[in-house]
């Protein structure tokens, strides 16, 4: 699904990632960890076309990223904090994001809302929301399209207990159906029950890759 092959990237003359590669194969979920400044967020950036690498290759599903295509087709992403319309709600806010594909119609964003522990028919702005009412949202708008890579840059941020249970058990289901997962978290926890592989990312180079 994921082949990241002698990755490189540069900016302002100073390199942030070194010399990286790797291959997650379907129905497998890989976990980065290493301290803040690793490149863990970085590379997911580079993975998802958010970033264009400066050197190297990323193939997604057979498509080289920024050659032939900008953006995975089959990706659900979140990367840092989630950005929404403030003012909107979050059912409004998925159905304005499920437009731009129009892969997806009403009931199903009813139902992703309802899965990640939202009511759909709360009219609540998400300006008023919890943050971890935002990261559920987060979540859901990965999620919707049922897509077959996730990319989660730290997901279970904010959950309370309930959420992280939950999370964790969507997460094997998920893989269970031969979908690939990229996430990172400072809990070792996570990694321990999710993972089948772990790499380990220091100052911006693969210090070493565990199979689990």
């Amino acid at each position: 699904m994921v082949e990241v092959k002698n990755l490189n990237l540069y900016l302002k003359k100073k390199f942030i990632l070194k010399d990286m590669s790797f291959a997650v194969e379907n129905g497998r979920i890989c976990g980065f960890v290493g301290g803040n400044g690793s490149g863990k967020t970085m590379l997911m950036k580079c993975i998802s076309g958010l970033i264009p690498a400066t050197e190297g290759e990323i193939i997604i599903d057979g498509l080289r990223i920024g050659r032939d295509v900008d953006f995975p087709e089959e990706l659900g992403l979140m990367i840092e904090t989630p950005e929404f319309v403030d003012y909107m709600s979050g059912y409004q806010n998925l159905k304005a994001l499920a437009a731009y594909r129009n892969r997806i119609g009403k009931e199903r964003i009813r139902e992703v809302l309802t899965e990640v522990g939202l009511n759909p028919k709360m009219k609540r702005s998400v300006k008023k929301y919890s943050l971890g009412m935002r990261q559920r949202l987060g979540i859901a708008q990965a999620i919707m399209e049922e897509p077959k890579l996730l990319i989660l840059d730290e997901p279970f941020n904010s959950l309370d207990d309930k959420g992280v249970m939950w999370l964790r058990e969507w997460l094997l289901r998920y893989k269970a159906q031969g979908k690939s997962v990229l996430l990172s978290s400072h809990n070792k926890e996570d990694i321990r029950v999710l993972c089948d592989m772990v790499i380990h990312l220091k100052e911006g180079r693969i210090e070493d890759i565990t199979q689990v």
